[in-house]
């Protein structure tokens, strides 16, 4: 890994990442922590340069569309514990899962919006699962 995927990986740990849970607590009422397989970003600089937009946002977007009304919010409140990222290196190693209050995605990041999940897959999965 070089200097530059680990200033990346230090400015997403200790900012970006922490003012991501932080909205996610303005959005339903609770904090709600990312998890990251580091080692999954380390050689890829362009993944972890994608990762906030492909990733933080399109999740940001889905709970938005969740937590319009109290309900919403409170379901998101009571079955969102977690949320898990790791890159992988092809479209075909892509998956999405919600399962126990996790929320995992596997995505090629680099790719950037042909790698992502939408926010209305996302979305889609968690109302049927909440």
């Amino acid at each position: 890994m070089g200097l530059a995927e680990r200033r990346r990986i230090q400015e997403l740990q200790s900012t970006t990442l922490p003012e991501r849970s932080r909205e996610i607590e303005a959005i339903c009422g609770k904090p709600v922590p990312y998890e990251v397989d580091w080692t999954s970003f380390e050689h890829d600089a362009q993944a972890l340069n994608f990762l906030d937009n492909t990733a933080c946002h399109r999740i940001h977007m889905a709970l938005r569309t969740i937590a319009v009304d109290e309900l919403g919010r409170e379901a998101l409140r009571e079955g969102l514990q977690c949320i898990r990222l790791k890159n992988v290196t092809d479209l075909p190693s892509r998956r999405l899962a919600f399962d126990g209050g996790t929320l995992e995605l596997h995505a090629p990041w680099a790719l950037g919006a042909q790698g992502l999940h939408a926010d209305t897959t996302i979305r889609d999965l968690l109302m049927a699962r909440l």
